[in-house]
């Protein structure tokens, strides 16, 4: 019997996700443990493995394999004509760009990345400047032709390969709302700070090996298998590897444990999401994760919402004390959940509170935008980086690592990325509030160090639902309403103003 369109269209996807995921593997290796003399060759094998897949995902015969499934969808499950909808959507986009772009893009983006390391090690962006600008160029070139195949504005283009369906009108109404609402809530927080015993941090060193140790025991608590995946060291944290082989990296300070833990805890999110996504339809788009808001929700559902509660410190402190052989006044739970919940604006977006990080996106966003619409040149960028945080947060990054070095994303590629972290962090806390509420033994399992219920939860309502649906839907379907920043604010309210 001869496999029908749609089959075949899965038995090619497949193959498609199983090179991806190599490329997966092999860019982990490069972050994490490759010698800079690797380089080169990475670069290229990434680069060829990029332009089979855009062969495979282009070749002459799959337009009208769509269109032969698309009329038979009424064959299909609600699976199958959501991934039969995934498919349609990464052809069209994919079509629209010649292979040599594609390669060409790719290749200058491993060359900016291993620039960039040195570069923000030395504060020089001069020196990864000229390839950023090729990288920009690229993006631009592929941002445009998505955008003539989509419809939509460069922006949006390069915005819906992060965040499906996301568009800037969206975002700029809800970030407008942020920035009316945080700037006198920051205020208000400081104010309400000073008035309270200052937070002290635990004196060190922190050697680096009992840190991944204690990174590890929460790790395994919340329900990491390491049987399907690893913690390593990178210059900037990430969560990568496939969901069978999850990859986690963070970085480590001798002198203060606290930040490197929760970044571990921020990627373990991630990896608990990725382990999630439905077995049934791995190598598939539809089975993919939903997108990078939903992603960032995992993440920062687990590090913000749980991680720096009072609840989860009720069990975890005295691990941590433990951990470190700790005593005094900077080792009690009061103390810990002051300094994990201390509100202070600082240069370095990843160890930012959650009163002030929505400010280091919005200053991101504005960027890329001016950037992209070539209203920005890369000559300007650190001095209209330094007065975007002068204006949102009133500080001066002293050199450019604290400033437009500090992230790896635009010089990897990503643009169009940075405004799924707010996003994620809304969604975050709506997703959070409804799980309490359907199950209201959630947080009493936290405080005893019991993730099962939650990590059940978002399986059921999130995990496991993958892009069956888009996030907008999953959203609505999980809490009962679509992204409501009202519930943002509320909990900023319950838990810096209480």
């Amino acid at each position: 019997m001869p496999a029908t369109a749609y089959s075949q269209l899965e038995s090619r996807f497949r193959r498609m996700a199983l090179l991806s995921e190599a490329a997966g593997v092999l860019h982990w290796d490069a972050a994490a443990i490759m010698p800079d003399g690797g380089a080169p060759a990475r670069s290229e094998q990434l680069a060829e493995l990029k332009a089979v897949v855009h062969g495979l995902m282009t070749a002459p015969d799959m337009g009208d394999l769509i269109s032969d499934a698309e009329a038979a969808s009424g064959d299909l499950d609600d699976w199958q004509r959501a991934n039969l909808r995934e498919i349609s959507h990464q052809w069209i986009k994919s079509t629209a760009l010649p292979e040599d772009l594609v390669v060409a893009l790719s290749r200058a983006c491993s060359a900016c990345e291993t620039v960039w390391r040195g570069a923000r090690a030395q504060s020089d962006f001069t020196a990864v400047k000229p390839l950023l600008q090729e990288v920009l160029n690229l993006t631009r070139e592929a941002g445009f032709a998505k955008a003539e195949a989509t419809g939509l504005s460069l922006f949006d283009a390069l915005l819906d390969d992060y965040e499906p369906g996301g568009r800037c009108a969206d975002i700029d109404v809800i970030f407008g709302e942020l920035e009316t609402f945080l700037p006198g809530f920051l205020q208000d927080v400081l104010e309400h700070q000073a008035q309270q015993p200052a937070a002290i941090l635990p004196e060190g060193p922190f050697p680096v090996e009992t840190q991944k140790a204690l990174g590890e025991k929460f790790m395994t608590a919340l329900g990491f298998d390491f049987g399907h995946g690893r913690l390593d060291v990178s210059l900037h944290p990430f969560c990568g590897g496939i969901p069978e082989d999850v990859r986690i990296t963070t970085r480590y300070d001798q002198d203060d444990f606290t930040s490197s833990l929760m970044g571990v805890l921020h990627e373990t999110g991630h990896a608990l999401y990725e382990r999630g996504l439905p077995e049934r339809w791995r190598r598939q788009p539809v089975g993919e994760a939903l997108g990078m808001s939903i992603h960032e929700s995992q993440s920062l559902l687990v590090e913000m919402q749980v991680c720096r509660s009072r609840t989860f410190l009720n069990w975890a402190a005295p691990i941590m004390r433990d951990a470190f052989s700790g005593g005094g006044p900077a080792w009690d739970i009061d103390n810990l959940h002051r300094l994990y919940t201390c509100v202070q604006p600082g240069f370095i977006r990843v160890d930012a509170d959650e009163v002030t990080y929505p400010a280091h996106v919005i200053l991101r966003y504005r960027l890329e935008r001016a950037l992209l619409g070539e209203d920005l040149s890369l000559d300007d960028l650190p001095a209209a980086w330094n007065d975007g945080m002068k204006e949102l947060l009133g500080i001066v990054p002293a050199n450019d690592a604290e400033g437009c070095l500090q992230d790896v994303h635009w010089y990897d590629g990503a643009w169009g990325y940075f405004p799924t972290y707010t996003l994620g962090a809304m969604t975050a806390a709506q997703l959070y509030a409804a799980a309490r509420d359907a199950d209201p033994g959630i947080a009493t399992s936290i405080g005893q160090g019991d993730f099962a219920p939650l990590m059940a939860w978002l399986r059921t309502h999130v995990h496991g639902k993958a892009r069956l649906m888009h996030a907008p839907e999953l959203l609505t379907e999980a809490t009962s309403r679509p992204l409501d920043p009202a519930v943002f604010k509320a909990h900023l309210q319950a838990r810096y103003l209480p």
